[in-house]
């Protein structure tokens, strides 16, 4: 089989790891800005309020999360869109959009631990579910966990019992590969119809994912997979591919300008493309810091200005990590 469909039963197959609800952060295999700080979600909340207030979104609108994990990241956006005007919980509508039966249980259960009853999240299967006037759609690394294909000297991989096999790639590959200037490494499979099916279905729509990548071909192999905080390189001779396979995380950079040109193509706008630190500093971060530090102990504050240092920091997860926000 291609490698895309091998990677995508991997994940998302009947067993496939991301089935069944996975811990992340310490117990799990890797960490996520949405595991490392609520302030992540507060500031994406912030950069949503201005957009409310300057009239660019829409209070009678959609806030959606895709791909939530255990909903740490939407109710944290909740909880501080509360906190700026408490009657925006009542106006606006929010949704989740999450394949997976067991995870869609574990985001419940959350959700109602946090907020009771006092906030509904509609739960949607895929992205073409969703029909709305206006949507401000939210994902942390959801770019990187779509499947992709391998490119190497004009071939592409194929599994056949957990072993790589290589195949002549299709014309079409080809061409795409050549205009793109990539002679190795990944391509992405399921942008374009992504893009498409949140064109389709939200007539007016911002955009905001964060992801680790760059905007250009490195023509490498990042593909990788993780294990209890352990990286290995796919095509390390001492992995097994039958071991790991749908017990660990299995991921690559994101080609950041793949994504944009899929979301272009379906009448989005690029409006920003920057480092993760360039962003939540530009979306309020450190003001957010700034106010907490008047409420809370010097000891709660110094935790949480240590965990968002992770978040800004060039050697942490500041510069590897870019955010892009796209506007129809």
């Amino acid at each position: 089989m291609r490698f895309s469909d091998y990677m995508n039963a991997w994940l998302y197959g009947e067993e496939g790891y991301y089935k069944h609800f996975k811990a992340i952060g310490k117990t799990g295999d890797f960490y996520t800005a949405v595991s490392t700080s609520r302030f992540f979600g507060a500031s994406i909340a912030n950069y949503f309020y201005k957009l409310l207030q300057e009239g660019v979104a829409d209070k009678n609108g959609w806030l959606i999360e895709i791909g939530a994990h255990q909903g740490y990241l939407i109710c944290d956006m909740i909880q501080w869109l509360y906190t700026c005007d408490p009657a925006l919980v009542q106006t606006l509508k929010f949704g989740i959009v999450e394949r997976q039966s067991e995870v869609q249980k574990a985001q419940k259960a959350y959700i109602k631990e946090r907020f009771g009853d006092d906030v509904h999240i509609v739960h949607f299967n895929d992205i073409s579910e969703v029909k709305a006037a206006y949507a401000f759609v939210v994902a942390n690394e959801i770019l990187d966990a779509f499947a992709c294909e391998l490119l190497k000297d004009e071939k592409i991989a194929h599994v056949d019992n957990h072993e790589i096999i290589w195949k002549d790639a299709s014309s079409e590959m080809l061409l795409w590969a050549k205009k793109h200037y990539l002679t190795q490494g990944e391509i992405a499979v399921g942008y374009e119809d992504f893009a498409l099916d949140m064109a389709k279905g939200i007539e007016h729509c911002d955009f905001v994912t964060f992801d680790y990548g760059e905007k250009y071909v490195r023509n490498d192999f990042s593909i990788r997979i993780y294990r209890t905080h352990q990286t290995f390189p796919l095509f390390d001779e001492e992995l097994n591919l039958h071991e790991s396979y749908q017990k660990d995380d299995i991921t690559y950079d994101v080609n950041f300008a793949h994504a944009s040109e899929a979301f272009v193509q379906a009448g989005f706008d690029e409006v920003l493309y920057e480092t993760q630190a360039r962003a939540l500093v530009r979306f309020g971060i450190i003001d957010i810091l700034e106010r907490f530090a008047k409420q809370a102990k010097q000891s709660h504050y110094v935790r949480e200005a240590d965990k968002i240092k992770t978040l800004l920091s060039p050697t942490m997860m500041g510069d590897r990590f870019k955010m892009i926000h796209f506007r129809k």
